[in-house]
């Protein structure tokens, strides 16, 4: 065989080509779309979860106690969409003030808790539940 002959023959041994029973794997899968699709989901969480960190601290900090409606008022004046927005009722069935309010976000496939109790605020984020809401129940 000649030396050209040789080297083309080499190629097509590594590649597979010319191998009965073995194929071109071709190139590796991008995944960086993936990578760069997560990195934005979780500024958006961040964004979210800084918007409600602030927007409930304006609102304990004029009202330890807030209502429902104040809650909703407070989240979706900072910009929060009303359709992702989830808030616990400030009574209870029989009439009492709740010990905490809380309101969720939806923000992907995140959910942005944030709670007030007696004028403080705690916020996290967890991840949505199979119902692909924030909270149980109605």
């Amino acid at each position: 065989m000649a030396p050209s002959q040789a080297a083309g023959s080499a190629a097509a041994d590594q590649t597979g080509a010319g191998t009965p029973g073995t194929q071109d794997a071709g190139p590796l899968a991008d995944t960086s779309g993936a990578a760069s699709n997560a990195s934005a989901e979780a500024a958006a969480t961040e964004t979210v979860r800084q918007t409600v960190t602030d927007a409930l601290g304006r609102l304990a900090a004029g009202t330890p106690k807030p209502a429902t409606a104040q809650v909703s008022d407070a989240l979706t004046g900072a910009g929060i969409a009303p359709g992702a927005l989830e808030v616990s009722q400030s009574r209870t069935p029989t009439g009492l003030e709740a010990d905490a309010i809380e309101a969720a976000v939806l923000q992907g496939r995140d959910c942005v808790i944030g709670q007030v109790r007696d004028g403080a605020v705690a916020v996290t984020v967890l991840p949505v539940l199979a119902s692909g809401k924030c909270f149980v129940g109605t």
